[in-house]
């Protein structure tokens, strides 16, 4: 596994950040603010995000706070807790053709778990971002992020990935990014 993440070599991948569930977590802002920079990061930073929906008919769409970042990104409906057992995702994600998965999303001991552990089953470096996670319970999200790092997950944060993906300072890119971080 490589020990830093690389914008040409990974994906983000967004989990069910949905209207039905965002108000249940702990901490959806803090979560929904740093799911934010990571996909305006991508964005600018030719990283691709794939965004997945969770039975949308029931638990609603993509909150607009992360729709609107994520204007005319893929937006995955699906069944599975696992990202990859569904057919669409799993295609979606292998045409892309990276070797490392960024997740962030809902809810950490469930989809997350499970979309992580599949990915890492395939071969797929995998790094959850711990501050863009979240469950219902801290239990639960400090269960993902040690059942994940016992499996050889790297549990990162969003800055963490913001500079790992940047590389270095000074760049346009850095500088169109910087008001992230500050």
């Amino acid at each position: 596994m490589s020990l830093l993440i690389r914008a040409q070599d990974s994906a983000l991948i967004v989990i069910d950040m949905q209207e039905r569930l965002v108000p249940a977590m702990q901490a959806p802002a803090t979560t929904l603010r740093n799911t934010r920079h990571l996909i305006t990061a991508a964005r600018e930073l030719e990283v691709p995000v794939l965004l997945t929906e969770q039975y949308p008919k029931g638990l609603g769409r993509t909150v607009r706070e992360i729709a609107e970042v994520a204007e005319g990104m893929p937006v995955l409906e699906k069944m599975h807790f696992s990202c990859m057992e569904d057919e669409v995702f799993a295609h979606a994600f292998q045409t892309l053709d990276r070797r490392q998965a960024v997740i962030a999303g809902m809810e950490a001991h469930i989809c997350v778990v499970q979309t992580a552990a599949s990915l890492m089953e395939s071969g797929c470096e995998v790094f959850v971002v711990s501050d863009a996670t979240a469950s219902r319970t801290t239990a639960s999200e400090h269960a993902c992020i040690e059942r994940l790092s016992a499996e050889g997950a790297g549990i990162v944060t969003t800055e963490m990935v913001l500079f790992e993906w940047m590389g270095k300072a000074g760049t346009p890119s850095f500088k169109r990014l910087l008001h992230l971080i500050k």
